[in-house]
């Protein structure tokens, strides 16, 4: 039998005040990230920005000895500074989210029996891990490919032609770049939100399996939406999501296999105390 849940009985306004403390706590969390990631900001927007840069100084943008993207450029008076708050706030943001993640459990773990409790705690230590995995593959893998693919699209010019080169503008790039960034972090929590509603008996594995032809459109149509419209940062979102998906599969399974051991020893026990 189920009887480890806390027996506390918290009232309507407890709650409210506890809520209200959590959200405080991640808030301030987040201010405080955001002012020392503020700080710091030149060297996050380096970070960012460099993969454009290693791309523009290769021979891919360049013609001869002459690069044809060199910098970035803003057009209002305040598009510099306040992409500076927004870098500082994206930084802020993606690394106080472990700390944003453990107020929300410490929130809802007063309401939840051990069992499940010891079930929730594998996935609050995979979302920010998956999440972090999903930024970096973005940076690392799809960033290069894909303004190695939209640079291609320069031109020298020549003779009664005009050169095509690139003037992006610096508020523009990091929207784009964060954009990317948290939607690879928040595809990659696939298999974590599968696997919750596989374990509550929301899904099943076989639905998985029967409907992978669905979700391999869904999964491209959404990676068409939330990319830029290149072959490779759309498939190098697909493809990892996919793998994810099938990865869901088998955690599902596992997790049915578990629920159903459960429910045989809780019908064992409650036999055995009625015999």
């Amino acid at each position: 039998m189920l009887k480890d849940i806390d027996d506390r009985e918290m009232p309507l306004l407890e709650h409210l005040l506890e809520l209200r403390n959590r959200l405080m706590y991640a808030c301030g969390a987040v201010l405080i990230g955001f002012v020392l990631c503020y700080l710091v900001s030149d060297h996050i927007y380096a970070f960012l920005t460099q993969p454009l840069a290693d791309i523009c100084l290769s021979s891919v943008a360049k013609v001869g000895d002459r690069a044809l993207c060199t910098r970035l450029i803003y057009t209002d008076l305040t598009e510099a500074f306040f992409t500076y708050v927004k870098v500082g706030f994206f930084a802020g943001a993606f690394l106080t989210f472990p700390f944003v993640a453990i107020q929300l459990w410490l929130f809802i773990a007063p309401g939840l029996y051990r069992n499940e409790k010891q079930a929730f705690l594998p996935f609050l230590v995979a979302t920010p891990v998956l999440f972090f995995l999903g930024g970096a593959m973005a940076y690392y893998f799809v960033f290069p490919l894909a303004w190695r693919f939209f640079l291609s699209f320069q031109t020298p010019g020549g003779p009664g032609t005009l050169p095509i080169e690139l003037e992006a503008r610096v508020g523009e790039y990091l929207d784009l770049v964060m954009k990317l960034i948290f939607a690879f972090g928040l595809c990659f929590q696939l298999p974590v939100g599968l696997t919750l509603m596989g374990r509550v008996g929301l899904i099943s594995s076989d639905g998985l399996v029967r409907n992978r032809k669905f979700a391999i459109v869904g999964v491209f149509a959404v990676a068409a939406v939330l990319t830029p419209p290149d072959i490779f940062s759309q498939v190098g979102l697909a493809l990892p999501i996919l793998a994810l998906y099938e990865i869901s599969i088998v955690l599902v399974r596992m997790a049915e296999k578990k629920r159903r051991a459960a429910e045989e020893a809780e019908e064992t026990e409650e036999a055995d105390g009625g015999g």
